[in-house]
């Protein structure tokens, strides 16, 4: 039988989505190969529309006039919020992510936070304390969240389940995001002008100002490592691939010198990724210790 019509757009909406992370995101894509469905296809869904409202603030269009690249996130913002309330967009990557939401329970409270870090990159270069959380919160822990609500929709109580284990999936989010500040540190203030830890010159970074980081850093990686045994096995061998990739990324950002992270993005190499991935299928998605060398 022949799908309704509506039923291929979900496809092509859903197929969308997925060639949106192929494009943008090689470590994405192979940690998401070890989530089951139809918990792979939600949370892709998710990271494309983050991709998009990322590549809107951080791409713009050569040529293009002042305040085009606001208008584009405000247009996206409140695309995606009629979406979730109607379950339907034009926009193929919207539309997608419109279905996992309403499928899996995620609601505005996580979405507003999102757009509105977002608009800040175009508002603010430098931050304080409270902006700079503020600031995590709303690009990194609230995507971990929306992530969660579809690791758990399938649980017999999915609510009791999300409220146990947001706190760690808040934590993971946001040292994804500290340790790509770090890792972007030079391109992020001399291409985009952006300063994002608080009292830190990006020109003058020092091996102490770096380990007091990676300190933070590596506090929510074990916090987040509690949590991440605990998700059910249809998504935790995938966040604990993620979750050991940025405890390697530590490492090797604690092992360079300052100068040197400020001049070149430190990666993982890719034997080293596919030997991580291969450790946590024998740990049976157990997360790596996370122990800083002093």
């Amino acid at each position: 039988m022949r799908p309704a019509p509506h039923e291929t757009y979900d496809d092509v909406a859903d197929a969308s989505a997925a060639l949106v992370i192929g494009a943008y995101s090689s470590s994405f894509g192979l940690a998401s190969r070890l989530l089951a469905e139809p918990v792979r296809h939600h949370v892709r869904n998710v990271y494309a529309l983050v991709r998009v409202a990322d590549e809107v603030v951080d791409a713009p269009r050569p040529g293009a006039p002042a305040g085009q690249q606001a208008e584009s996130l405000a247009t996206l913002e409140e695309e995606t919020l009629a979406a979730m309330r109607t379950g339907q967009s034009s926009n193929l990557v919207v539309h997608a992510f419109a279905r996992t939401a309403r499928t899996c329970g995620v609601e505005p409270d996580l979405v507003v936070p999102f757009f509105a870090s977002m608009r800040t990159d175009l508002e603010r270069r430098e931050h304080d304390a409270a902006s700079f959380a503020e600031y995590v919160y709303g690009s990194s822990e609230v995507v971990g969240l929306m992530c969660l609500r579809a690791f758990v929709v399938e649980e017999p109580d999915p609510a009791a389940r999300y409220d146990e284990l947001a706190p760690g999936a808040r934590r993971l989010g946001a040292a994804f995001q500290k340790v790509n500040f770090l890792r972007d540190l030079g391109e992020d203030h001399d291409t985009l002008g952006r300063s994002y830890f608080p009292g830190i010159d990006p020109r003058r970074l020092t091996d102490a100002e770096r380990d007091v980081l990676l300190d933070d850093i590596d506090a929510d990686l074990v916090a987040a490592a509690a949590v991440v045994r605990l998700l059910p096995r249809s998504s935790r061998l995938a966040v604990c691939a993620a979750h050991d990739l940025f405890a390697d990324l530590s490492t090797r950002l604690r092992a360079t010198p300052a100068a040197v992270l400020r001049e070149s993005r430190v990666r993982v190499p890719h034997p080293v990724k596919a030997r991580l991935v291969a450790a946590v299928l024998l740990r049976g998605g157990r997360p790596r210790v996370v122990s800083p060398a002093r």
